[in-house]
């Protein structure tokens, strides 16, 4: 029988949070986390984001109960992951980008009824539900169609909905736009909001390598690396944390018999981009730092014999933060801690 939750406790908490992996023989543990704190509040958009092998899919499988921590404490909706995890299933929902999960000879809408009745969802509710989902995902057309036809942006919409079928109250999505079309993507980012918006309590949270996406979508974001949470602020926090001026992008077109070998203006470093040759300009790169106006790095550049035929300007982004605060891209891969 289910126990009643804690309405007070938090949707998410994890304190001191490990996870050692055991490798060969005379070969290092591997630390994929490293002692991770966070709370996410019930009705939160939280991202998680961080580098390949960062340890966000063993936060996420240990959070699902798909992995025992090694050390520390993780509890979801109020309950223990590893004491209770059967409460712990009940309440949650997970949608993993790339899974190949389905029975192959099953159709669409059939899948969706199994994982239904899987959850105890009785039928009065699971199918108009899963009608609403179809709808959702733009899979009506193809309802009946088996899943081992389908194309994996297609299987990946399924996935999603999937999701959504028990109603959790706690939404895990790893990477859940992956391999869809940016239309697709952008319609289900639109209904993930909604849901959360439209029962209080609902919660979700989402690792994704997208940084718009996690700009768009979440109330706070957790920034990890090395098994070891660096930040956790908002999107705009976290971006002003690193604000540093504006980013400065120029066209310029040499003058004639003048070379163009600058690398600094005023302190300020420059980078050289594309050129474009049908055009015969290059492009300038820059930070402009605060307190400096564009116009007199512009009148700078003429007066060194460059003319300025187009000039585009943007704040620092969520991007542009993450990478200062890890020190590398999302796609560059994490050296596991010894």
């Amino acid at each position: 029988m289910s126990r009643t939750p804690d309405a007070s406790a938090p949707a998410v908490e994890t304190r001191a949070l490990r996870r050692v992996f055991k490798t060969s023989r005379g070969a290092p543990e591997t630390v994929a986390l490293a002692g991770v704190d966070l709370r996410i509040e019930r009705g939160e958009v939280f991202g998680l984001l961080g580098p390949n092998g960062a340890g966000k899919t063993t936060c996420i499988k240990i959070l699902n109960t798909l992995l025992f921590p090694s050390t520390g404490e993780a509890r979801v909706a109020g309950f223990d992951v590893v004491k209770d995890a059967r409460e712990v299933r009940e309440r949650i929902g997970l949608v993993s980008g790339g899974e190949n999960s389905g029975y192959g000879i099953l159709t669409i809408r059939e899948c969706l009824w199994m994982f239904s009745q899987f959850y105890g969802v009785s039928d009065r509710i699971a199918k108009p539900r899963i009608d609403e989902l179809i709808r959702v995902v733009d899979l009506q057309a193809i309802q009946h169609t088996r899943i081992n036809r389908l194309s994996t942006g297609q299987r990946q919409r399924m996935n999603f909905a999937r999701g959504f079928v028990s109603d959790p109250e706690i939404l895990f999505l790893d990477e859940p736009t992956l391999g869809m079309d940016v239309n697709a993507a952008r319609l289900l980012r639109e209904y993930v909001l909604r849901w959360v918006r439209e029962r209080a309590g609902r919660t979700v949270l989402l690792t994704t390598h997208y940084m718009a996406e996690a700009d768009q979508m979440c109330d706070r974001i957790a920034i990890i690396d090395r098994g070891q949470v660096l930040a956790c602020d908002t999107p705009a926090a976290l971006r002003r944390s690193v604000q540093g001026g504006q980013h400065v992008e120029l066209e310029v077109l040499p003058r004639e018999g003048v070379s163009p070998s600058l690398d600094e203006l005023d302190g300020v470093a420059l980078a050289w981009g594309a050129p474009h040759p049908e055009r015969g300009t290059l492009t300038l790169k820059f930070r402009l730092p605060e307190g400096q106006t564009l116009g007199e790095s512009l009148r700078q550049l003429e007066q060194r014999g460059l003319a300025v035929q187009g000039v585009s300007t943007r704040e620092t982004s969520l991007e542009d933060a993450f990478i200062r605060i890890v020190g590398r891209g999302l796609d560059d891969a994490a050296e596991p801690v010894a």
